[in-house]
């Protein structure tokens, strides 16, 4: 009899064990690992095989390896194990990268759960502390009598802390502003060293927002510099590993992770466990991203509490959700704002929106008592080149024509289509002289412009300065007028308006 054998002896415990997995070599594995360990040890691939032999014979303990199980092919059989274990003790031994197991095996019946992957001498070690403490499910409700008081308040301030998450959805407007609110509340729970969310965007993983111990800093810690989701650490860490693959990710020690330098890291801040939670998408497709919580200690979360987990997530998405759907619509208004406000051809304001324009800078000049300029111009002879050339060339002379024209003015000035082949300059802060200026400078440019299909076209302008109590209908016909003068004088020429 080896050392565990005697040990299991002298506490007068006589326990039958079978073990579950598909690999023969981790069958043979565990049997090398736990020889001495029970009195009797049965191995078995799979829940099938293993229903046959506790049919036949019965086994005090059930240790299922979901190693290289497939949560979407194995879950019914291996569910109807547990189920058929009536509340007798089962050991899972689940990876830590795909937690998502758990949840969905206590839905069948009780269990009691490690983290893996796990050492022989690890997994020698667990089962010999289970042996001598007994197997308590972790799954079992938080009324039952089985569930310890530390248990039952870790519920209730899981619970306390989704009501509180559920006030960061007043600030959803904005992804940043929600995650950072989500964290902080988060940061609240007990034994939380640091919360932090990731979201998809743009074809790569964010750091949304993060809160927690002084100094940790996420993309510090996993030294990254680029895109997240080529980070080399992306297999071991669970913030990363949940928003990658959509698998709840519970590393109860950073060791587990096969990553030394992380897991030294970690500890250094006093993390002990790591949990990942994928934040669902909308319909088909991978997550949204994720949250990650790192723990001063690790601890096992029963059926109700990995659901409560969950509720975290999806709160999560639903505010993440919100943000994107605001973020949409402020996208459309401003699309719509620009069509209702934009010339299509020359994409400079368009003549409804030039009036409003118009009269905002006139108020704003009485106010302020400044000086403002309007500039009238049109293209000369612009129907003969539609005839010559065709519209699409006189589409060009169009588009080529504001172009310089808005490349050639301030800021401060708004140039408007106001008709088929006529602008207004809109300039604020400018008196007659200086709009003369301005006039000037748009006609010698235009007339170097070379324009394919018709080489250069000439504009004619007429320049008004707003009057004592004028209108801005007044100002404009004053500015038109101008411009006619100009035309009679042999186009291409500057005209000011009379008072």
């Amino acid at each position: 009899m080896g050392e565990e054998g005697a040990r299991a002896h002298e506490m007068n415990v006589d326990y039958s064990c079978l073990f579950v997995n598909p690999v023969g070599q981790r069958r043979a594995d565990f049997q090398s690992a736990c020889a001495g360990v029970f009195t009797q040890l049965r191995v078995a691939s799979g829940a099938d095989q293993a229903l046959g032999l506790l049919a036949r014979e019965p086994a005090d303990l059930v240790v299922l390896d979901l190693e290289r199980c497939e949560l979407g092919i194995d879950l019914a059989s291996l569910g109807a194990l547990v189920a058929g274990r009536a509340g007798k003790p089962i050991l899972v031994l689940c990876p830590f990268t795909n937690a998502r197991w758990l949840p969905a095996l206590m839905a069948f019946g009780p269990i009691d759960y490690a983290i893996g992957p796990l050492r022989a001498q690890q997994t020698r070690a667990l089962l010999d502390a289970r042996l001598r403490a007994g197997f308590a499910p972790a799954s079992a409700s938080a009324s039952s009598p089985t569930v310890t008081n530390a248990a039952a308040e870790e519920l209730q301030t899981l619970l306390a802390l989704r009501g509180a998450s559920q006030e960061a959805l007043d600030h959803a407007d904005d992804s940043v502003s929600f995650a950072e609110r989500l964290c902080a509340a988060l940061a609240d729970w007990p034994g939380l060293v640091h919360a932090a969310l990731f979201q998809h965007r743009d074809g790569d993983l964010h750091l949304e927002a993060e809160q927690g111990v002084a100094g940790l800093h996420l993309m510090a810690l996993l030294e990254v510099e680029g895109r997240l989701l080529q980070s080399p650490l992306r297999h071991a860490f669970p913030g990363l590993l949940a928003a990658a693959s959509g698998e709840l990710t519970l590393l109860d020690a950073p060791d587990k992770a096969g990553e030394p330098e992380l897991a030294a890291r970690l500890e250094g801040f006093g993390v002990r466990m790591v949990v990942g939670l994928p934040i669902p998408g909308q319909g088909p497709g991978g997550p949204r991203g994720s949250l990650c919580l790192m723990f001063d200690h690790a601890r096992a979360f029963s059926r109700v509490q990995l659901q409560a987990l969950d509720d975290l997530a999806a709160l999560a998405s639903h505010g993440l959700r919100m943000a994107e759907v605001t973020r949409e619509n402020e996208a459309l208004l401003a699309r719509v704002t620009h069509l209702a406000t934009t010339d299509a051809l020359t994409e400079v304001a368009n003549r409804r929106h030039g009036e409003h324009l118009l009269e905002q800078e006139i108020k704003r000049a009485r106010r302020y008592r400044l000086p403002l300029a309007l500039v009238s111009f049109d293209i000369d002879r612009f129907s003969q080149v539609n005839d010559s050339f065709g519209h699409p060339v006189g589409d060009m002379v169009l588009r080529t024509v504001a172009a310089t024209a808005r490349a050639l003015l301030r800021a401060s000035d708004v140039l408007v289509r106001s008709g088929g082949e006529e602008f207004l300059v809109i300039a604020p802060h400018t008196s007659a002289i200086d709009g003369l200026r301005i006039a000037e400078k748009l006609r010698a440019a235009i007339e170097q412009v070379e324009i394919p299909g018709c080489d250069h076209v000439t504009i004619s302008l007429g320049v008004a300065q707003l009057g004592e109590g004028e209108s801005g209908d007044a100002l404009a016909v004053r500015a038109i007028a101008a411009l006619a003068r100009a035309k009679r004088a042999g186009r291409n020429c500057v005209e000011l308006a009379m008072q």
